[in-house]
């Protein structure tokens, strides 16, 4: 059975009770979608950590190169990687304890998907969750 997000009051009450962010495949270059989500996401009181072997800080946050390596509790697993590396990437999300596996726009993997739902993750597919918190007008974070 294919997957379905969840429903536009289970998102808003996910993105309320939600204070970390770990953005997989966030990128340094203000060109990418990834680092302008991260800004806006920043701006309205996420704490948003960036995983990406190939990046040491960005907008002012050191970069993990796994999950894994993130030393703190991560609420979302928000991925900017390509659809096919995203099976790995939910077994690191339900590993250290996530609660929701939020794949961005364009982004879709049914084995992934399956993954996290077995491990007791919320999983929401192809979807900015940038856009989802204007579209949805989530409380500013204090």
């Amino acid at each position: 059975m294919a997957h379905a997000n969840p429903s536009d009051a289970e998102l808003k009450q996910l993105l309320t009770d939600a204070t970390t962010i770990a953005m997989v495949g966030a990128s340094s270059n203000p060109d990418k979608a990834s680092y302008g989500i991260m800004q806006k996401l920043q701006s309205v009181g996420y704490r948003v950590i960036p995983v990406n072997p190939r990046e040491t800080e960005i907008l002012g946050e050191r970069s993990y190169p796994s999950l894994a390596d993130v030393p703190e509790h991560i609420d979302v697993v928000d991925v900017f990687r390509r659809a096919e590396d995203t099976p790995g990437i939910a077994d690191e999300a339900v590993k250290i304890g996530a609660k929701t596996l939020w794949l961005q726009t364009g982004i879709v993997s049914e084995d992934a998907a399956a993954r996290a739902v077995e491990g007791g993750l919320t999983v929401v597919m192809d979807a900015c969750i940038g856009a989802t918190h204007s579209l949805l007008l989530v409380p500013r974070k204090t």
